[in-house]
């Protein structure tokens, strides 16, 4: 993965806001080789200072989804 610049704050707030912890999300992409399958269902533990959406994926793997690079969708409040 290459290097990310850290997002703005009012940036990292929005993503905790839309994605608190408890909420409950769905890989849609993540470009790393110990990546959950696309569609991998999961719950959120929070988000760090520079974005990172850190989630308890039901498949067992707790890899993060990077801003600017992975992409996850809040399910919970469809």
């Amino acid at each position: 993965r290459q290097q990310m610049r850290t997002p703005r704050p009012e940036i990292i707030e929005s993503l905790r806001e839309g994605f608190p912890a408890g909420c409950r999300v769905e890989l849609l992409r993540m470009e790393d080789p110990q990546a959950p399958p696309i569609g991998t269902l999961g719950t959120v533990i929070g988000v760090d200072s520079v974005g990172t959406i850190h989630v308890n994926w039901d498949n067992g793997c707790g890899l993060g989804c990077a801003f600017g690079e992975d992409v996850c969708r809040r399910i919970d409040n469809d």
